[in-house]
């Protein structure tokens, strides 16, 4: 295998909802506009070539002649099929919200109007089907072998838009890889790094990697931010001595917690809930604030560990909030909240 160079929405609140980068309205009317003209201006040339060689103002042989027409008829189809992918695009556009699904769609329909243009080529520059079909057939052998690895990319993004193993936007882990999809081509996917060699926590670090898409046929895809679910358990973890008010530690913890995230908290508790409903884990009890725990460390002290909802794009944040906040709390009620007295802490 080639080693790597680098919602449903029915869970999501509205706000939640992940959206690409889309380009200026400015930038996008120059675009268009370019693009129209450039159109206009293939029309013109074709009908100035088309009428240069019907009027015989160019005097070519009969074969050249006959050959050169089925180029302009050939350059006239391929306009049109870019007029049609524009108008379909802005089609897509106005109807499908979800840019991750939108993306996606436009490359389905890039790929079928290429090959709908192939064909119709093929069969305008060759009038005798049968020689049209050995000539595909024996190019297709010689390319399926040639080009195993390419293929088997190819077929990887199929299963991926298949089984909606991730989408543009998406947090995944695939390997050691872990990062944000950014790209997803017919032959590879492109992701911004999260952590790498150099961070310890979720920030991006800055590097662009590239993996070809047969590698999600052979390797265990990890979505942080999965259609069904788009959010993740986090956790932070507070040493305390034995002598310490557990009941005590349990209130503020999940206090703290409810207040900073709020009724968000909930939304993403009740979502999970419902996951659970519609798969065979639906009897586990499922909870319904935040959850602490409590464990003894090998050391002099008690962990307590306070688990609880957040997106991935803001576990960081979110936990670095909560650790300020905790502290405050807890350092609050030094008579009942005790620190461990050891300097190996």
């Amino acid at each position: 295998m080639n080693e790597p160079t680098s919602y449903s929405d029915d869970f999501m609140p509205d706000d939640e909802r992940k959206t690409t980068a889309s380009p200026s309205p400015a930038a996008a009317s120059a675009a268009s506009h370019t693009a129209t003209w450039l159109t206009v201006l293939g029309v013109g040339v074709l009908a100035i070539a088309f009428i240069v060689i019907e009027t015989r103002l160019v005097s070519l042989p009969e074969t050249a002649e006959g050959f050169a027409k089925k180029i302009l008829q050939g350059g006239a189809l391929a306009l049109l099929f870019l007029v049609l992918r524009r108008l379909l695009k802005g089609a897509l556009s106005r109807q499908v919200v979800d840019a991750s699904v939108r993306f996606n769609l436009e490359r389905v329909l890039d790929l079928t109007l290429g090959l709908v243009l192939f064909f119709v080529l093929m069969t305008l520059l060759f009038s005798d089907w049968y020689t049209a079909a050995v000539s595909l057939g024996l190019l297709s052998v010689i390319l399926g072998f040639a080009l195993q690895t390419p293929i088997t990319s190819f077929i990887g993004w199929i299963y991926i838009l298949v089984r909606k193993s991730f989408r543009v936007g998406d947090r995944i882990r695939v390997g050691d890889i872990t990062g944000d999809v950014i790209d997803l081509s017919y032959l590879d996917t492109t992701i911004l790094e999260v952590r790498g060699d150099y961070l310890t926590g979720d920030h991006p670090s800055g590097r662009i990697i590239k993996f070809p898409n047969l590698t999600v046929l052979s390797e265990a895809v990890y979505n942080y931010t999965t259609i069904s679910y788009p959010f993740i358990w986090n956790e932070i973890k507070v040493q305390l001595a034995y002598q310490s008010d557990l009941e005590l530690v349990t209130r503020l913890m999940t206090e703290v917690v409810e207040r900073e995230l709020g009724p968000a908290l909930q939304e993403r508790l009740t979502a999970y809930r419902d996951l659970l409903n519609r798969t065979m884990l639906g009897e586990t009890a499922s909870p319904l604030g935040p959850l602490v725990f409590f464990t003894v460390s090998d050391n002099t002290w008690v962990e307590a560990i306070v688990r609880y909802v957040v997106k991935p794009h803001e576990a960081e944040t979110v936990k670095t909030r909560l650790i300020r906040k905790l502290l405050h709390e807890l350092n609050q009620h030094d008579e009942k909240v005790l620190l461990p007295k050891s300097n190996m802490r």
